[in-house]
């Protein structure tokens, strides 16, 4: 009598709720790194963003001029696939707030802008507004704001 080299259809059925396993326990674990990823790409855009602001100002007192730029980029629109950030009023030194922009999109994890010195972040599913004061250079969202508290701390 030969015998066949192949699995019994009891071993594949352990192997298949063994997996199902495994999978039950990692994708949950996998969306919380998703999550956690995208906090951490907000607070990196904000502390970018906050730096090329310091750094705007300090070349123009270093040109006599003392007043922060009036705007983070040209006007750029509201709508999605958009450069933020990128290019702001031409009285800069560089003409360039970040050396690379950040395209704007609706889904998580992505910046909108949506008026002429308001930016949303979404996270979570949750849209955080952040405002630029041309005045004191602020870049800043409203203490206890959606999750403003968990992007800039």
């Amino acid at each position: 009598m030969k015998r066949h080299n192949g699995f019994t259809m009891i071993e594949l059925i352990f192997v298949i709720v063994v997996l199902g396993i495994l999978a039950a326990i990692a994708i949950p674990r996998l969306a919380a790194t998703r999550d956690d990823a995208q906090i951490a790409k907000g607070r990196s855009d904000i502390a970018a963003i906050r730096a090329a602001i310091v750094s705007e100002r300090q070349g123009r007192l270093m040109q006599g001029q003392s007043s922060y730029i009036s705007k983070l980029d040209q006007d750029v629109g509201t709508g999605e696939g958009v450069v933020l950030f990128d290019d702001n009023d031409s009285n800069t030194s560089n003409g360039s707030l970040l050396q690379y922009g950040i395209t704007s999109a609706s889904s998580n994890g992505h910046w909108m802008k949506t008026a002429a010195a308001t930016y949303d972040y979404k996270v979570l599913n949750d849209a955080t507004t952040f405002t630029y004061n041309s005045t004191t250079g602020s870049f800043g969202c409203t203490a206890g704001q959606h999750k403003c508290d968990l992007l800039t701390r």
